[in-house]
């Protein structure tokens, strides 16, 4: 495993996905830096770890992110250099458009979009000087697909795309890799976070997040991914990734049937 040579640096690493996948790269004996707001939540992740002496934590909130040069020193002091940054960090939304504050865009925004692309621009140089690095995004289907009750939740994503898409053309000559990740469904708590129209958390989980991939097979696969060094990777359901192309060559089509899923 690739993996297990290197340095990674796992934000939104206290549950969910970032925690299975610490879990599955400390098998391996990977060197991790893991970081989320709950510094207890991720003592208790390193506690489950492997090889818990390989494992360092460092608390960082997404939404606070003029301070991330810093952060990132901290970070690369822990074990003398990063090889890997996985973004996973970030908050959904389950509300209408028409019923969501603008203070509830915002924050999706600072956590979603300028959180990652913040810690990004702070650690490039890092990767530019070495001549090699490789970011991983946790974006979503939706990031190419709009769906009801998700209105600024797929604009943070789409401009996640957009980014490193564009990241990814630039830093090319510098040897430094960029690989989107879109999960459909994960039996994880994002629905259960996730923020209504003020703000608040929505404290239930959707039927269809239930019955989403289990977040240890979803790890396995990303791990693969940024082993592969894919460029763009979907993990999800036959259905979300039939809708993925069908926005591409049926765009109409689609348009049918998102207006058919509930709004309720």
């Amino acid at each position: 495993m690739i993996l297990k040579t290197k340095i990674v640096w796992i934000t939104g690493a206290s549950s969910g996905i970032g925690k299975s996948l610490a879990l599955l790269l400390s098998s391996q004996n990977t060197k991790l830096i893991l970081s989320s707001r709950n510094e207890s939540a991720l003592n208790e992740v390193r506690e489950l770890c492997l090889h818990k002496e390989n494992v360092k934590i460092l608390p960082l909130d997404l939404e606070k992110y003029e301070g991330f040069s810093e952060k990132v020193e901290e970070a690369i002091a822990l074990f003398g250099d990063i090889d890997v940054l996985v973004n996973n960090g970030g908050i959904s939304q389950r509300s209408l458009a028409k019923d969501t504050a603008i203070a509830v865009d915002k924050r999706l925004m600072d956590i979603n979009y300028l959180g990652t692309v913040a810690l990004t621009k702070a650690l490039l140089p890092h990767f530019i000087h070495k001549n090699s690095g490789h970011f991983v995004v946790t974006t979503s289907i939706v990031g190419k697909i709009g769906t009801p009750l998700r209105s600024t939740y797929a604009a943070t994503k789409h401009a996640l795309h957009g980014f490193f898409d564009s990241l990814r053309a630039e830093v090319f000559n510098d040897n430094v890799k960029v690989t989107l990740v879109c999960p459909g469904f994960v039996t994880t708590n994002v629905s259960k976070n996730a923020l209504t129209g003020d703000g608040s958390p929505q404290n239930k989980m959707d039927n269809a997040t239930a019955k989403g991939i289990h977040p240890d097979r979803f790890a396995k696969l990303m791990a693969n991914a940024i082993e592969k060094e894919k460029e763009e990777v979907y993990i999800a359901g036959a259905k979300e990734k039939l809708g993925v192309y069908a926005k591409r060559f049926y765009p109409k089509l689609l348009s049918k049937m998102i207006r058919k899923l509930s709004v309720t």
